[in-house]
């Protein structure tokens, strides 16, 4: 799963230069369900006023798996997507993606979500090829 990078945004970084806004509109428009779900989460966390917003359930298809993967792997999209949305992110095997607050007052709730021990009780069957 590859970005749709358009030849002006391709020009400009052959050049080296890379507005982070016009990044984050590729990513946009080239992972729409890792936009869509990362943005959900987002909102629910603010309106819920939550320590974090998790999501549990598994992409539709295989290509909206690729996108979330591929969002969550990237270093540039994780960090671009976190300092867009101003939060943390957070994954767990192919779909649990978790949005936290910045600031010190989500970091314990951050540390654990993100724990070896938290890391295994997230395991399932199901989610063995996943």
């Amino acid at each position: 799963m590859s970005l749709d990078v358009s030849p002006a945004l391709l020009e400009k970084a052959e050049r080296g230069e890379v507005d982070e806004r016009e990044f984050v509109d590729c990513v946009r428009s080239s992972l729409p369900y890792a936009w869509a779900l990362i943005s959900s989460l987002v909102a629910q966390q603010k309106v819920d006023g939550s320590e974090f917003a998790d999501n549990q359930v598994p992409p539709p298809s295989e290509q909206a798996r690729g996108q979330l993967l591929r969002a969550m792997a990237s270093d540039a999209i994780r960090g671009s997507l976190e300092r867009h949305f101003g939060v943390r992110l957070a994954f767990q095997n192919c779909h649990r993606v978790a949005v936290f607050p910045p600031g010190p007052g989500s970091e314990a709730r951050y540390a654990l979500f993100t724990s070896v021990r938290a890391q295994l009780l997230n395991q399932s069957e199901e989610l063995r090829d996943c």
